[in-house]
C-alpha cells in the first residue's frame, strides 16, 4: 500500500492537487515536503498533531519532511480560519515560542541525517532579511488583487475587516514554498484544510517565477478539519486547550483527554492520530461494538498518543495515576503523581498543629461548620487518602502525608480536596 492509499483509508485527505501526478511523483522519488507551524504560543496543542503526524507518516513511507517554524510569518499572523485579527507578539517572544515548538517537533519526527531525515527550518532566516522593495517588486507583482480576494482565507474576513498586514500573509507563505523549492527541492506542501488557498497560491508563484525549470512541478495536500460528534470544538476542555507541553497539560491530563473520547469519535481518532494498521483499528472497532464496557479502543488510543508525545515513562505514570484513582488506592501515588492527578481539585495550605479531623475539615473549607463536619465523619463520608475515617478526634499522622507534603481528603463519592501540608 502506498502513502496516498493509506491516507485515504484513514480519511486524512481533504484535497490534493493533480492526484495522478502526485501519486506518480511519490512513487518515483524521495519527495521533500513541508508543513508550517506558526509560533503563536510557547507550545503546540493537539490541533497541531494531525499535520505533524502527517509529516511523520510521509517520513515512515521514505520521504523527507521539513518542519517549518514561522518565526517570520508568526510576526504577521495568519488570517485563515479566524474571524478577527491576531494579537501580534514582539520579536523576542516569537523567537522564544519558535525554539519551544522546534523542541516539541523533535520528539515526533526523526532527525538522524539520513536521506529522509527530518529537518527544521525557520522562515525568519529568509523573511527577516527581505527588503520591502525586493518583496513588492519580485514577489508581490505576481499576485493579482482579484486572485487574492477570491481565496477563502481572505473572503471570510472581508465582512469584519482584514488589515493589509494579514492580507499579505498569503504572499509570505507562498514565498516560503518558493524558497524551499529552490533551496531544498521541496515539491509538496501539506496543511490543514484552511490552508488550501495559501498552498495553491504558493504553487502558482513557483509556476510563474520558475517557468524555465521544466522540473518545477509542485503539489499541495490538505487534511480535514477535525470535528467532534457532539459538536464541541476539538482539543478543548473545561480547563482550556490540550497542550503538548507537559507543564501546561500534564501527561495524566493528556491521557485522560484521549481515554474520555466520545464512542462516536474513537475509531476516527485511531485512524487520525495513531500508526496502528487498519487491521488493528478494525479489530478495535469490532471490540467497541461487541464489548463497549471494556473500552479497549479508548485505552489503546490514549496509550498510543501519550507514548508518542510524552514517552513510555510518562505513559506508565499516567496509567498508574488512573488505576490508583479508580481503585481508591491513593497511597500508591507519589508526590508528583498527586500533583498531576489532583491538579484541578480544590486545595488548601494547612499547617499541622494537632487539630482534630473535625477542625481540619472546617479549616480546609471541606465542611461549612463543625456540626456539618461531625455529621460527615460519623456518617462515613470522609476518606483520608482513600481510606474511610470515622474518628471525630483523629489527628493526621506522618503516614497520612504522601511524600511528607500532601493529603487527599474525599467527601462522599466524588468530591476531592488536596491538602498541602506545612509542618
Amino acid at each position: 500500500m502506498n502513502i496516498i492509499q493509506d491516507l485515504e483509508q484513514r480519511g486524512l485527505i481533504q484535497q490534493f492537487t493533480d492526484e495522478a501526478g502526485l501519486k506518480q511523483h511519490l512513487t518515483d522519488n524521495i519527495v521533500t515536503l513541508y508543513c508550517g507551524f506558526d509560533p503563536t504560543a510557547d507550545s503546540l496543542h493537539i490541533g497541531h498533531l494531525v499535520p505533524a503526524l502527517m509529516l511523520k507518516r510521509f517520513q515512515k513511507a521514505g520521504h523527507r519532511p521539513i518542519a517549518l517554524i514561522g518565526g517570520g510569518t508568526g510576526m504577521i499572523g495568519d488570517p485563515s480560519g479566524r474571524t478577527d485579527e491576531r494579537q501580534l507578539n514582539d520579536e523576542q517572544t516569537v523567537d522564544h515560542f519558535s525554539e519551544q515548538i522546534k523542541q516539541q517537533l523533535a520528539t515526533i519526527l526523526k532527525f538522524d541525517g539520513s536521506d529522509n531525515g527530518a529537518v527544521v527550518r525557520n522562515n525568519k532566516e529568509w523573511l527577516g532579511s527581505l527588503t520591502l522593495i525586493e518583496f513588492l517588486r519580485d514577489t508581490g507583482k505576481h499576485f493579482g488583487i482579484n486572485y487574492m480576494l477570491a481565496k477563502d482565507s481572505v473572503q471570510s474576513r472581508l465582512e469584519n475587516g482584514i488589515s493589509f498586514t494579514e492580507f499579505t500573509y498569503m504572499i509570505l507563505q507562498s514565498y516560503d514554498f518558493m524558497n524551499l523549492f529552490d533551496k531544498e527541492n521541496c515539491t509538496l506542501q501539506i496543511g490543514g484544510s484552511d490552508q488550501w488557498g495559501n498552498i495553491t497560491a504558493g504553487m502558482e508563484l513557483i509556476r510563474r517565477t520558475r517557468k524555465e525549470d521544466e522540473e518545477a512541478k509542485v503539489f499541495g495536500l490538505t487534511v480535514p478539519l477535525i470535528t467532534k460528534a457532539d459538536g464541541t470544538k476539538f482539543g478543548k476542555t473545561a480547563g482550556g486547550a490540550v497542550w503538548l507541553d507537559k507543564d501546561k497539560t500534564s501527561p495524566y491530563e493528556f491521557y485522560q483527554f484521549w481515554i474520555n473520547t466520545d464512542d462516536r469519535d474513537v475509531v476516527k481518532f485511531l485512524k487520525y492520530f495513531t500508526f496502528l494498521s487498519m487491521e488493528e483499528i478494525n479489530a478495535l472497532e469490532q471490540s467497541l461494538r461487541d464489548a463497549p464496557e471494556k473500552r479497549e479502543a479508548h485505552i489503546k488510543l490514549a496509550e498510543e498518543i501519550t507514548d508518542l508525545v510524552h514517552g513510555k515513562e510518562a505513559l506508565a505514570q499516567a496509567k498508574h495515576i488512573t488505576e490508583a484513582l479508580f481503585s481508591g488506592e491513593i497511597k500508591q501515588l507519589n508526590g508528583e503523581e498527586i500533583k498531576q492527578g489532583f491538579k484541578d481539585v480544590p486545595s488548601s495550605d494547612i499547617t499541622l498543629k494537632d487539630q482534630t479531623l473535625v477542625d481540619l475539615l472546617v479549616e480546609a473549607k471541606i465542611a461549612s461548620s463543625k456540626r456539618q463536619a461531625r455529621e460527615d465523619v460519623q456518617n462515613g463520608a470522609i476518606y483520608i487518602n482513600g481510606e474511610r475515617n470515622q474518628e471525630l478526634n483523629y489527628t493526621l499522622q506522618s503516614d497520612d502525608l504522601i511524600d511528607g507534603a500532601f493529603t487527599i481528603i474525599r467527601r462522599g463519592k466524588k468530591k476531592y480536596f488536596l491538602l498541602n501540608i506545612k509542618k
